[in-house]
C-alpha cells in the first residue's frame, strides 16, 4: 500500500471532518454548502472525497467496527482520526447520512443565512427582517395574509401595521401574531422561544399549554419546550430584545444544551455535548459573540464542563 503524503493526510483529515459534520446535522444547509465549495476546489479533493465517502458509504448507519478497521486501511488514517471517528459515532446514534434534509430545506426556503452572517431583510409589506446565523425563513404574502415560517434558527421582525393582513410567523407548532410592533422568534435545541421589543404579540402552541394563547407586551419573553411542554415566561428590557444583533447573548436561567445551540451559530463546526446532565443545568449572564468560545465556555463552566475543540469542525462539551 502506498504511503500518503503529509498533504495527502491533511485532505483525508479534512474530508472526514466534513463527512462528521455531515452525518452528525444530515439536514445542514452550511455543512452541505462547505462539501460543495470544498470538493470544488481542485480535482485532488475531489478524489478524496470520493475514497472517503466510498469508504463510509450512504446506507445511513454509523460505522461498524469492521468499516472502522477498512477506513484505516484504505484510507491510512491517523490514530487520533480513528478515535475522533468512534466518539461520533458514540454520539450519532442512528443520524441518517443523506443530503435530502439539506436539499428539501433549501428549496423551501426564501431566505438562508450561514454561520456567523447577520442578515437584514426588506419584505414584500415593506416590514424588516433580520436573520440571524444559519437561520431559515420561507414567506406566504397574499391579500389575506403574511405568514412567515422560521424553518431553523433566529429572526427579528419589524413589523409595518395592517389591520387586513395580520403578520404571523411559525416555528414548528408555535406562532406568534404581531398586532403592529417589533419581536424575536428562536428555535434553540427545540427550545422556542418568542420575545417582544414593543407592541404586543399572541403567542399560541397547539396541545399545549400555548392552546388558548398568550398576550406578551413589550420588554416580556416566553420559552416553550417542545419535548416537555413547559412554558416559562420572563421581563427585561426592550432594549435589550434580540441582542444577538450586537453579538451579545443575555440568559435567564436557561438551559446549557438551547445556549450551546445558539451560540453555535457562530462558531465552525458541530459542537457535541457529551453528558446530557450538562445540557439541562441552567444558567444566566451576559455572553459577548465577539469571542464565541470563550463565551461557549463561560456557559458550560458553572455546570462543570470545560471546551475542547478536537478539530476545525468539531467541539466537544464535556465534563471537567
Amino acid at each position: 500500500m502506498n504511503e500518503t503524503t503529509p498533504d495527502q493526510e491533511r485532505l483525508l483529515d479534512e474530508a472526514i471532518d466534513l463527512i462528521i459534520r455531515l452525518q452528525n446535522a444530515p439536514g445542514n444547509l452550511v455543512a452541505i454548502e462547505l462539501i460543495r465549495a470544498w470538493r470544488a476546489r481542485s480535482p485532488r479533493h475531489e478524489e478524496v472525497w470520493a475514497r472517503v465517502s466510498k469508504v463510509h458509504g450512504a446506507s445511513g448507519k454509523i460505522l461498524t467496527e469492521k468499516r472502522r478497521i477498512e477506513r484505516r486501511e484504505n484510507l491510512r488514517l491517523t490514530r487520533r482520526n480513528f478515535m475522533i471517528g468512534g466518539f461520533t459515532a458514540f454520539g450519532l446514534g442512528t443520524a441518517a447520512y443523506s443530503f435530502g434534509p439539506g436539499m428539501l430545506l433549501q428549496a423551501r426556503a426564501d431566505y438562508v443565512t450561514s454561520k456567523g452572517e447577520i442578515r437584514r431583510i426588506n419584505l414584500p409589506d415593506g416590514s424588516i427582517a433580520t436573520l440571524g446565523p444559519e437561520s431559515a425563513i420561507a414567506l406566504d404574502f397574499r391579500s389575506e395574509h403574511r405568514i412567515i415560517d422560521l424553518l431553523v434558527g433566529m429572526s427579528f421582525f419589524e413589523v409595518v401595521d395592517d389591520a387586513s393582513r395580520p403578520f404571523s410567523v411559525l416555528c414548528g407548532s408555535l406562532s406568534a401574531t404581531a398586532l403592529g410592533t417589533a419581536f424575536d422568534v428562536s428555535n434553540d435545541a427545540g427550545i422556542l422561544t418568542v420575545s417582544v421589543d414593543h407592541g404586543r404579540v399572541d403567542v399560541r402552541a397547539s396541545d399545549s399549554a400555548l392552546e388558548m394563547g398568550v398576550n406578551l407586551a413589550a420588554g416580556e419573553w416566553i420559552t416553550f419546550d417542545t419535548s416537555s411542554g413547559s412554558v416559562d415566561r420572563g421581563q427585561r428590557e426592550s432594549g435589550q430584545i434580540a441582542s444577538w444583533r450586537d453579538n451579545l447573548i443575555i440568559a435567564e436561567r436557561e438551559t446549557v444544551s438551547a445556549l450551546v445551540a445558539r451560540m453555535g451559530r457562530w462558531i465552525p463546526g458541530r459542537i457535541v455535548i457529551a453528558d446530557p446532565f450538562i445540557g439541562n443545568q441552567r444558567v444566566s449572564g451576559i455572553f459577548d459573540l465577539n469571542d464565541p468560545l470563550r463565551a461557549l465556555q463561560a456557559v458550560v463552566h458553572p455546570a462543570g464542563a470545560r471546551v475542547r475543540q478536537i478539530s476545525s469542525f468539531m467541539t466537544v462539551i464535556s465534563p471537567l
